[in-house]
């Protein structure tokens, strides 16, 4: 314990010195510095006006690591909430210097007593008490604590930073008017209030730990003018223990924010603290998001007016929101940096904000390039613009929608190139189909990477071994039971090692053209790939899974016969599966996997929006599938976005 006094850094030191002063009815504690000619500081004083330590308490309380008085009691005489209770602030003095030295007078049966108490830290056993005598007729109760031999350079407490530390530290207390409470730092007083631009307080998850259950607040208060931003742990009393060393980073703001709870004067169990840290981050970064959008809207209420918004309509769903908010926030602060950006044409503010809208849409780290290669922004302007997208929810969130909402309007338009009569018709298996499905294997499950595309079977034993060896030398083709070659869609590969060596899946994809149907001539063929990796020594004596597909728009009646259940199965052996699905079981099976997040996300995709996302993003690949009549209303809405992209991509 006493080590970690002797390491604590000064601003907490000489809080816990100011704090006993508190706990024993002190209303003013004065802090000042003794110099010599050079202005060096040589010692450091903290002086109240408390009760004082009686002297027959001394001993007691300055027993090396004793127990504290406070142990049995929560408030002072006068109501106060006590803050320490461990016996141990005093020896926060040698954290400031080597030796200490007490000056008490106190009141006893009518008179004011004076004596010293004197610590050195060579030995914190030996506590030397004086003799008590009456004080002088100026002495007043309290107590002068003087701290020599400083260990370090204590001058820094009186500057800037180290009476703005002091003054977070103390904050919420001296602000309190019942605690009548006032500090002194080197002749000039510590106004909290004053300093404050708000503060806030929030109720978070209570922290249950064997079946007991601790209260967990956290107190923001925000600054008017300094360039500070912390988070402090703190008991109960709101005292901080320590400072998160982890940022936070929220743009511009300027705050301290305090969490405490009852459990943080038990213990400070890691996986614990940092569960709650983690929500008292996002409660601050959520809280400062929304203050920078209050603060964006006499900004965007002109933008409106002039018409170089680039949102029509007003957010709908949660995703749209905070995608708002966060676009406001940067917009408005990108105009802020840029001093030319009021005067610019109309035209190219509005394109300017329409490239902001975009980056953020497509995913908050494509910002960064925007700011840098497009608006030119300095340096500096950068990176404190980007930490307001650092938000790990935030990006998390409109990153989840991205993909989400993506994956959906994929569905739906692959849905319709599959089922509808005239896009399926001109539809081709290689050249398109195939083309497009490779570049969305999650189609087939997250979990599987894309291996090889449209290979021979050795080229897949190529990929194969690669992943369990890459010094193994394939030396001889593969030989398929029916034919010389056989030719493999997509061969979708998993590596799951895990502690046991050749632990690998892989996903055989044989795709066919939405009119053809999986008959006897499909299911012979998917049958001999299947069966030409078990005949094949080299598949079949290590651990590995394969799964064999063929998929298409329907099954004839012979394969219907041969599947066994509604997942397709015709094959199950030990290492090797084999099913015939329908492209209907494939888009259900993602919208099922899908629907949860688009619940929550509140995600939609009309037929339209589906199309043209299909269109836009695989339009070298979907040429002459599509008639005009089979796209879809909003042209306009289309080619506004590619228009965009290429402005976009030709002003990089």
């Amino acid at each position: 314990m006493v080590a970690e006094q002797e390491r604590s850094k000064p601003v907490l030191a000489l809080g816990e010195l100011i704090w006993n002063a508190f706990d024993a009815e002190a209303r003013t504690v004065k802090v000042s510095f003794e110099r010599d000619d050079a202005g060096e500081p040589q010692a450091v004083m903290v002086e109240d006006d408390g009760d004082g330590i009686p002297h027959a308490d001394a001993a007691e309380f300055f027993r090396f690591q004793s127990d504290s008085w406070k142990k049995t009691r929560s408030q002072t005489r006068t109501g106060r909430f006590l803050h320490g209770r461990d016996g141990c602030g005093r020896f926060k003095a040698f954290a400031l210097g080597r030796v200490a030295e007490w000056a008490v007078v106190y009141r006893r049966d009518g008179e004011l007593w004076a004596y010293t108490i004197r610590v050195s830290a060579h030995d914190l056993r030996e506590v030397r008490i004086s003799d008590e005598t009456v004080a002088t007729d100026t002495a007043m109760p309290g107590v002068t604590v003087t701290i020599r031999e400083l260990i370090q350079d204590l001058d820094v407490l009186a500057l800037k930073d180290g009476r703005q530390a002091l003054t977070e530290v103390f904050a919420i207390y001296l602000s309190d008017a019942r605690n009548n409470a006032c500090i002194v730092l080197d002749g000039r007083v510590i106004d909290s209030a004053s300093a404050m631009a708000g503060r806030k307080s929030f109720s978070l998850t209570d922290i249950t730990i064997d079946g007991r259950e601790f209260w967990v607040r956290l107190h923001l208060i925000e600054w008017d003018a300094t360039s500070h931003q912390a988070l402090y742990l703190c008991n109960q009393r709101v005292f901080p223990l320590m400072q998160v060393d982890r940022p936070i980073q929220i743009g511009l703001f300027q705050f301290s924010a305090y969490l405490y709870s009852p459990y943080f004067d038990l213990a400070l169990q890691a996986d614990v603290v940092a569960a709650t840290v983690a929500e008292a981050q996002h409660v601050i970064r959520t809280h400062f998001r929304l203050r920078a959008a209050e603060e964006a809207r006499s900004v965007v209420e002109e933008w409106k007016h002039d018409a170089v918004y680039p949102f029509a309509n007003e957010p709908v769903t949660p995703i749209e929101r905070v995608e708002r908010q966060v676009f406001d926030i940067v917009a408005v602060n990108v105009a802020r940096y840029l001093p030319d950006f009021g005067a610019t044409q109309p035209t190219t503010k509005a394109f300017q904000l329409r490239m902001l809208r975009q980056a953020i849409e497509r995913s908050p780290a494509d910002l960064q390039l925007i700011l840098g290669e497009v608006l030119r922004l300095p340096r500096r302007q950068q990176e404190e613009l980007a930490r307001l997208l650092r938000d790990t929810t935030v990006s998390s969130i409109i990153g989840a929608a991205k993909v989400v909402s993506d994956r959906l309007k994929f569905l739906d338009g692959l849905e319709a190139i599959l089922f509808d009569a005239e896009p399926k018709r001109r539809l081709k298996e290689r050249s398109q189909l195939h083309r497009i499905i490779a570049q969305n294997c999650w189609l087939f499950g997250d979990e599987f990477g894309l291996s090889v595309d449209d290979q021979s079977l050795t080229q897949a034993l190529v990929a194969h071994k690669k992943l369990l060896d890459a010094d193994i030398v394939i030396d001889e083709p593969v030989r398929h039971i029916s034919q010389t070659r056989g030719i493999v869609d997509l061969m979708l590969s998993r590596a799951t090692k895990h502690h046991r060596a050749n632990r690998l899946s892989h996903l055989v994809v044989e795709l066919k053209a939405p009119n053809v149907s999986i008959g006897p001539d499909e299911v012979t063929q998917i049958q001999g790939y299947a069966f030409s990796v078990i005949d094949d020594p080299r598949f079949s004596r290590v651990g590995v899974k394969w799964s064999f597909w063929v998929i298409s728009d329907e099954l004839k009646p012979y394969t219907e016969h041969l599947v066994k259940d509604e997942t397709g199965s015709i094959l199950e052996k030990p290492n090797v599966s084999i099913f015939a699905k329908t492209w209907a079981q494939v888009l259900d099976d993602n919208r099922a996997r899908l629907k949860f997040l688009q619940d929550q996300l509140d995600i939609q995709a009309d037929r339209g929006a589906s199309l043209r996302y299909l269109q836009r993003r695989y339009a070298t690949y979907l040429q002459g599938v599509f008639e005009v009549d089979d796209a879809v209303e909003d042209e306009d809405g289309l080619a506004l976005e590619t228009d965009e992209e290429e402005a976009m991509a030709s002003a990089f």
